[in-house]
């Protein structure tokens, strides 16, 4: 709909050095603009980005802009949307005004509230499912052209504000009644309030169709529900590290992957073995399951309790500086008023003295404070780390003790199987054999070697799978107790590190503040 714009100017993509010349072009002027172009604009920091009218084709390295909220792109020959899937934080976003042709890959755009994509090439309203909290949807000038396309937009329940202006679609004369009806809590459609009274007419003339849609938007929303109870559950399973062992799942994939096993399901007495092998095997690791679970209780109650001591202990040092600087401020104003009303020089000298050393002890008080509650949490860590080590070293020695049952059933399954495979191949050699079994099952009886090392195979297979499953629990266990270890000690070192700099800023800006105070000259 759109003819390109710049036509005789060549096409840019965005790169390093135009991000840089936009940032400060709209950063801070005068002082501190200049001060921020001789330090560096770090393109974390910034929120808003203007990136209109400069001929833009392709949208690239924006990666940096992880804190952006706000992003022009307007007025530019934009052809594809792309490379914004780090922007997870913006809010208002303007592709108005380009060539795009396909609405794609705003998936992870998420927090997303006000769309603009006016004035390009669109044909079909599509993939914004993720962007569920869009208010604000501008599509005007576009080629839009059928209104059960516009059906889709009911599944974003937050969307009040709608343009369509200027699509095919709005020349259908059922448009505006067909908006009202399927869109109910819309309030503006193309610059206008949508009136209750048009939404009246629109519900009933639409109530039938209407009503349907609903019973299948109930089925869906239901099945959708029911889909992330189920997705929720297996997240909870695999944070206990025994996902699908409460079932069959273990033990059908063991034979999933076994070429030979369907073949000797054949020889007699076969079935009957695998049904009292899969019923005890399956009851082990039901057993795993229930036992994972209630592990997995009992380290989430661990890591809560620690973190409740440590914040009360964080907290208790807080309220203890907080009153050790409130005490320091009722001296310190005092203390300045003396100082500014000193009239003699051996007065003010003696009371200048007398501040730098309550400066000089407030230093050492904070400083000690946070050297005792460095220990005392270097104490609860330890603890804690003990604990959450025992732990899990309980529940992996345990799970190994089951999972050794469940090999023990395997090496007793893989004898018995072994046995019926041998003296079926007697039958066979002595013609002896009753049942009649197929021929590719057959071929496996050419001799002794043969039957066994198929056996073996199917035996090998399966304790390659139990042995992978118990070293996928051992490794996520000790994997989530380093992980979570190293992120306690990792956020006390960088509190504690904070803490000094935050306290020795204040005591610097105290001394500042009294180099600066207009004072009696000795």
């Amino acid at each position: 709909m759109t003819s390109r714009l710049y036509d005789s100017i060549e096409p840019n993509v965005i790169d390093g050095e135009m991000l840089q010349k936009a940032v400060e072009e709209q950063g801070p002027k005068e002082e501190a603009g200049q001060l921020a172009k001789r330090e560096g604009i770090n393109f974390k920091d910034v929120k808003e980005l203007q990136l209109d009218f400069r001929n833009i084709l392709k949208i690239d390295n924006l990666w940096q802009f992880v804190n952006l909220t706000k992003l022009q792109l307007d007025n530019n020959i934009i052809e594809k949307i792309e490379a914004l899937e780090s922007l997870v934080h913006l809010v208002w976003l303007d592709l108005s005004f380009n060539n795009i042709e396909v609405i794609e890959g705003l998936s992870t755009l998420v927090n997303l509230k006000d769309l603009s994509l006016f004035n390009n090439r669109i044909s079909k309203i599509e993939n914004l499912d993720a962007l569920q909290q869009l208010q604000i949807f501008s599509i005007g000038n576009n080629n839009i052209g059928t209104l059960e396309n516009l059906v889709y937009l009911r599944k974003f329940k937050e969307l009040r504000t709608l343009n369509l202006a200027g699509n095919p679609v709005c020349d259908n004369e059922a448009y505006t009644m067909y908006i009202a009806a399927y869109l109910p809590d819309l309030v503006y459609l193309d610059f206008r309030m949508v009136e209750d009274s048009t939404k009246e007419i629109a519900f009933v003339k639409y109530q039938y169709a209407i009503e349907e849609m609903k019973q299948g938007e109930a089925v869906a929303l239901a099945k959708q529900e029911a889909e992330k109870a189920k997705q929720k559950e297996l997240d909870y399973h695999k944070a206990a590290y025994v996902e699908y062992l409460n079932g069959s799942f273990l033990f059908d994939s063991m034979y999933v992957e076994d070429p030979e096993a369907s073949k000797l399901e054949y020889l007699p007495g076969v079935p009957e073995l695998l049904e009292t092998y899969k019923s005890k095997f399956v009851t082990i690791c039901e057993n795993l399951f229930e036992y994972g679970l209630k592990q997995h209780e009992k380290r989430k109650a661990e890591v809560a309790l620690f973190y409740e001591c440590l914040n009360e202990a964080l907290e208790d040092n807080r309220e203890q500086g907080n009153q050790i600087m409130a005490d320091f401020e009722e001296k310190r104003l005092l203390a300045l008023d003396a100082i500014q009303t000193a009239s003699e020089t051996e007065v003010l000298e003696a009371r200048l003295q007398e501040y730098n050393d309550g400066i000089t002890k407030l230093s050492e008080t904070l400083m000690t404070m946070e050297m005792q509650l460095v220990d005392q949490l270097e104490e609860v860590i330890k603890d804690f780390e003990r604990n959450i080590s025992d732990l899990v070293s309980i529940f992996i020695e345990n799970e190994q003790g089951l999972m050794a049952q469940c090999r023990d059933l395997e090496n007793h399954h893989h004898e018995k199987l072994l046995e019926i495979a041998i003296n079926t191949l007697e039958k066979i050699v002595k013609s002896e054999l009753e049942e009649e079994i197929p021929d590719d099952v057959r071929m496996l009886f050419v001799d002794k070697d043969t039957i066994v090392n198929a056996v073996n195979a199917s035996h090998d297979i399966h304790l390659l799978k139990i042995d992978n499953r118990e070293d996928e629990i051992i490794t996520k266990a000790n994997s989530w107790a380093s992980a979570l270890i190293e992120k306690v000690h990792k956020s006390e070192i960088t509190r504690n590190r904070n803490r000094v700099k935050e306290i020795n800023q204040f005591i610097d800006h105290l001394h500042n503040e009294l180099e600066t105070m207009d004072i009696m000259e000795a």
